[in-house]
């Protein structure tokens, strides 16, 4: 927590709310924008929300993208709390239900994941099914209960019947990501879309369709954000038509 509330700080460094900009004369939302608008995603989206803020700095040169990564329940809490972020993106409807709850707001589903057993490249533990969670030897890395990786893969392992013996909870997908990746577990679960994320460093194994859960990501335009129409820019990327292709292209469903 306090290595993320660092990140946090540092990503808002030097955000000062500015004046929104006069309406563009050909009335193009978001025209002329510049300044800083801050977005708060979920880890698990880490490369494709960095990739979305890229375009819309492109779109819009006097603007900077300013992003922070994180469990979602823990960047909910701290927009609920009062942080002057003016995007959030999170990885269910639970977590962003902690941050409308206290500031209002129409969040959108911009995509769709689901989890995957994944191992380090090779499979150097022969893990082939959910019951292998559940093997005392092995080097086993769960996300914790309380963010919405683990929390997936609460019920993944409940419909599989399966009691895991983890070694390791971590705070958001991408720590468990990085274990496998560090060869520092035998087998782990994290979004599809993160098993493309590891490239060549890691493997999926496909869960059966009887124990998969579908989790939906959600973006708000905060009500309460120092830059509602760079907001509103921000939003309208994640669901426009390059926006999409780059969320299909990480592997993530499109509602």
């Amino acid at each position: 927590m306090a290595a993320l509330g660092l990140v946090l700080v540092t990503a808002l460094a030097g955000c000062a709310a500015a004046p929104s900009p006069a309406p563009h004369p050909g009335g193009e939302v978001g025209a002329g924008l510049d300044g800083t608008v801050v977005v708060l995603a979920a880890a698990s989206l880490t490369d494709v929300v960095g990739e979305i803020a890229g375009q819309v700095e492109r779109a819009h040169p006097g603007l900077t993208v300013r992003t922070a990564f994180g469990a979602s329940s823990t960047l909910a809490a701290q927009v609920a709390a009062g942080a002057p972020a003016d995007v959030l993106v999170t990885s269910s409807a639970e977590t962003m239900g902690l941050a409308t709850d206290a500031v209002g707001g129409s969040p959108v589903v911009v995509a769709t994941n689901g989890l995957q057993l994944a191992v380090p490249a090779g499979n150097p533990g022969g893990v082939t099914s959910l019951a292998d969670l559940a093997d005392p030897g092995l080097t086993v890395a769960l996300c914790a209960p309380e963010v919405p990786c683990g929390d997936l893969a609460v019920q993944v392992l409940a419909r599989a019947g399966v009691t895991p013996a983890p070694d390791t909870y971590e705070r958001d997908v991408r720590g468990v990501l990085a274990r496998l990746r560090l060869d520092e577990a035998d087998a782990g679960l994290v979004y599809r879309t993160d098993v493309v994320a590891g490239a060549d460093a890691v493997e999926g194994i496909e869960l059966p369709e009887a124990v998969q859960v579908v989790t939906e990501h959600l973006a708000l335009a905060s009500p309460t954000a120092p830059r509602p129409e760079a907001a509103a820019v921000v939003v309208a990327a994640l669901l426009g038509p390059a926006g999409r292709r780059v969320l299909a292209d990480a592997g993530f469903g499109l509602p």
